[in-house]
């Protein structure tokens, strides 16, 4: 076999594909997101919550975040007048997270940026091939859960 012909590990193994396609898909998108003064970790919590508040553990595993770090992250968005957090009446332990209507001018700006962005990414596939691409990958993160 000669090298140009060779097939390296990572050329077909899934983890690697979805770090690669991940960071390729999503590098432009994180720079307007640096544009508009958010990390992306912030952005995501903007994300998470700008339909519905939530619990700081959920909130976690939605963005990707190690609860410490996450409650690190919202703290500065707490202290920029982002997000609020408020404890349950019934359970001081839980803390839940919303988002402020600071927070979401500017999720709202980011969010069609974001779906902009994403068209774009799949401008070269059909409805249907995007449709499929999303659903193989909810499929792949519900069975790993």
């Amino acid at each position: 076999m000669t090298e140009e012909n060779q097939t390296n590990f990572v050329d077909n193994y899934l983890l690697y594909l979805l770090a690669r396609a991940s960071e390729q898909a999503s590098r432009q998108f994180h720079a307007q997101v640096k544009q508009h003064g958010l990390k992306v970790p912030e952005w995501r919590v903007l994300a998470a919550i700008a339909d519905q508040p939530s619990k700081i553990g959920a909130l976690a595993k939605i963005t990707l975040y190690q609860q410490p770090t996450l409650t690190k992250v919202v703290d500065r968005m707490v202290a920029d007048d982002l997000v609020v957090k408020s404890r349950a009446k019934d359970d001081k332990r839980i803390v839940r997270v919303q988002i402020t209507n600071k927070g979401r001018a500017v999720f709202e700006k980011l969010q069609a940026a974001a779906l902009n962005h994403e068209n774009q990414v799949l401008t070269r596939y059909t409805d249907q091939e995007s449709a499929h691409l999303k659903g193989l990958l909810k499929q792949l993160i519900a069975r790993t859960d």
